[in-house]
């Protein structure tokens, strides 16, 4: 049973700061991207709703395994020619079968995941051949200084902030999960604690299958 902090306070918390202006434009930045069937990991509040261009997404099927966190998805603004769909579930067992979308888009999710191996290798298998993954985390500084700081911090963190780490590896674990690495890009959130600022973005995408060989 989840606590009243849990169901009343924290998603409200969660709303407001991954709403802050600088947020705010990272999603700003990347979400216009996704294009065809897409699905949005941790849609959270549905911060991201308002970004989805309606000329190049066929649906969005945003998932999360929060009742209070989905509601508000389900009323957040969005273009009216912009097909939704919020669901129950989990990034670590998507409840959808192999190659179904052509964009994955994952903001603020990785950080807190119980599995983020897990969860990048379920993006990877519900993903057409050739298909993009979008995203947006923040996460482990390259400054040693900072990334000390970050694992200190980190366990008072997460049980603050509902199950987020400071401290996990962005583009990194993107790699090892088999993704190919696009476009990246880094750098500190203005106006946000270094410890919590740290800010990967960018593209990766599934290997396209090979054409069985001829002759």
């Amino acid at each position: 049973m989840t606590s009243f902090y849990e169901r009343a306070i924290l998603p409200r918390l969660l709303t407001c700061a991954c709403g802050s202006p600088a947020i705010m434009r990272q999603r700003a930045r990347l979400v216009p991207q996704a294009h065809g069937r897409v699905l949005e990991l941790g849609v959270g509040g549905g911060l991201n709703l308002a970004f989805y261009d309606p000329s190049r997404v066929d649906y969005v099927t945003g998932i999360d395994p929060s009742p209070q966190l989905r509601n508000r998805a389900s009323a957040a603004p969005r273009s009216p020619n912009l097909r939704v769909a919020i669901e129950a579930g989990e990034a670590e067992a998507l409840p959808f079968a192999d190659h179904s979308f052509d964009s994955v888009v994952c903001t603020f999710t990785l950080c807190s995941v119980r599995d983020p191996a897990a969860a990048l290798a379920e993006a990877r298998r519900v993903l057409a051949p050739g298909g993009d993954f979008y995203f947006c985390e923040h996460g482990l500084s390259p400054e040693p200084g900072v990334a000390r700081w970050q694992t200190r911090l980190d366990p008072l963190w997460s049980r603050l902030a509902g199950g987020c780490h400071l401290n996990r590896p962005v583009a990194d674990s993107i790699t090892a999960a088999g993704f190919r690495l696009g476009s990246v890009e880094k750098a500190y959130l203005p106006k946000t604690p270094r410890f919590a600022g740290w800010n990967e973005w960018g593209a990766a995408q599934t290997k396209l299958s090979r054409a069985p060989n001829s002759g």
